[in-house]
């Protein structure tokens, strides 16, 4: 399984990356497990039209969007879209950031953990 990551470059503007889920399988099970260090999880409603100009991640956090669909623009200029499912790791903790566009006619509602 990959997602994505968003992250600062070391010419401080934020680009994407594919993130492979590094699976750990303990020895006679079939069933891999990742773990994270997580202390809260916040839901957010966004409005169709929805832009939040040129930010950065607060803090490291996986986004799922639940529900519409988004696009982020990295620092770099590339574009990708965000729907139901998709999972977005946003580490981009310095540098310019990253632009968040709502581009569904719905809701998006995501949940960042």
């Amino acid at each position: 399984m990959s997602f994505v990551r968003i992250y600062t470059d070391v010419d401080g503007k934020s680009r994407f990356e594919e993130f492979v889920v590094p699976f750990e399988y303990a020895s006679g099970f079939d069933v891999g497990t990742y773990r994270d260090i997580t202390s809260w999880a916040e839901f957010r409603s966004q409005a169709p039209g929805f832009i939040q100009d040129w930010h950065r991640a607060p803090r490291r956090q996986y986004v799922i969007t639940l529900t519409g669909e988004a696009e982020l623009e990295a620092g770099n200029g590339e574009r990708r879209r965000f729907g139901p499912g998709d999972v977005l790791l946003a580490d981009d903790l310095t540098g310019s950031g990253h632009v968040t566009k709502v581009t569904s006619d719905v809701v998006r509602v995501s949940i960042a953990i």
